[in-house]
């Protein structure tokens, strides 16, 4: 087990040091950065602003074990997704942080993870806030993207193909071992683990996909409540097909019924579920090689509202029981 967050011993520091300490840095393409009232930011021309805003707290979003410079990764990496989704190229991000205390070496990790996977994505930190209370992360992250070139949940159109990338459900798994409820071999474990912990936001294969997909949205709730989603926004129905689902060896080997709630229900993926024209199958695996990401269509649009789920057998799942994540749920 990864050492839990009250194992770190805290060092002083106000609330002003630990900002300048972990949390300045120069920015290079922003107007102006973290430092003054407001940050400045400057789309360039023919461009729209897409932002998106998400919330982790401890105990709902995240466990007190989680290192954190995990933590740092994923806080930002959620809210990747959310522009990868919308087929957005990241500019800047601000950072909300509500502390038990004031810890320096828990900050400085936390801060490490956050900018290592900023870096890697072009992103930088413009401003923010920091306060005592229960620990809290809040993002809101700004990407650009040509005017009315964004990927929407409502362009979804009857005889579209149903796409997915990466594999889906290790991430509930690894959820379910930490409930008890599963028991995994260390190296099993380990990989899951990283699938929750870890999450790879699929921004280059959102810019890719602009101009091919009609549709798209990231899955953080779990497929069925995502599709559902789409399904609702364009007025359409969908047929998914469940062995088409793409799935770790580790998951393939447990039984179905916990195989169809992690994949089907069971959220924190940060993968990308979208829609393209049929015809258009050899431009989206070209934009799956550009992107470095294994895609996998899993179904088709329909007319007809409502989403049917069927086996390789053709057989219908029954989908009584299975509930995508509500935040305010029991």
């Amino acid at each position: 087990m990864l050492p839990s967050r009250t194992a770190i011993a805290p060092s002083p520091a106000g609330e002003f040091e630990l900002i300048r300490r972990h949390f300045t840095r120069p920015v290079r393409r922003a107007a102006l950065g973290v430092g003054d009232d407001c940050a400045l930011l400057a789309p360039r021309p023919g461009m729209q602003l897409a932002v998106s805003t998400d919330l982790l707290v401890e105990g709902r979003h995240f466990l007190s074990t989680v290192a954190p410079r995990r933590l740092g990764h994923k806080a930002l990496a959620v809210n990747l997704s959310d522009l990868a989704a919308c087929g957005a190229q990241p500019l800047a991000f601000t950072l909300a942080l509500s502390l038990p205390r004031a810890d320096d070496t828990f900050v400085g990790a936390l801060a490490e993870g956050l900018f290592a996977l900023a870096q890697a994505h072009g992103i930088e930190l413009v401003g923010g806030d920091t306060t005592a209370g229960p620990l809290t992360l809040c993002i809101t992250v700004f990407g650009e993207v040509p005017a009315g070139g964004a990927l929407l949940r409502s362009g979804a159109r009857p005889g579209d193909a149903l796409w997915v990338s990466g594999t889906l459900g290790d991430a509930r798994l690894a959820l379910e071992v930490f409930r008890g409820a599963v028991s995994l071999p260390g190296e099993d474990f380990d990989a899951v683990r990283q699938a929750l912990e870890l999450p790879q936001p699929r921004v280059d294969l959102g810019l890719a996909l602009r101009g091919i997909a009609t549709a798209a949205i990231d899955l953080s709730d779990g497929l069925l409540g995502d599709l559902g989603h789409v399904l609702e926004r364009s007025g359409v129905g969908a047929e998914l097909e469940f062995d088409a689902l793409p799935r770790s060896a580790v998951l393939a080997g447990r039984p179905r019924a916990l195989q169809q709630h992690c994949l089907l229900a069971g959220g924190d993926d940060y993968e990308l579920l979208f829609t393209a024209p049929a015809q258009a199958e050899a431009q989206v695996l070209q934009a799956a090689r550009q992107a470095a990401v294994a895609v996998h269509r899993v179904g088709r649009i329909t007319a007809g509202g409502g989403l049917q789920v069927r086996d390789a057998a053709g057989q219908l799942l029954d989908l009584r029981g299975l509930a995508s994540y509500d935040h305010f749920a029991a």
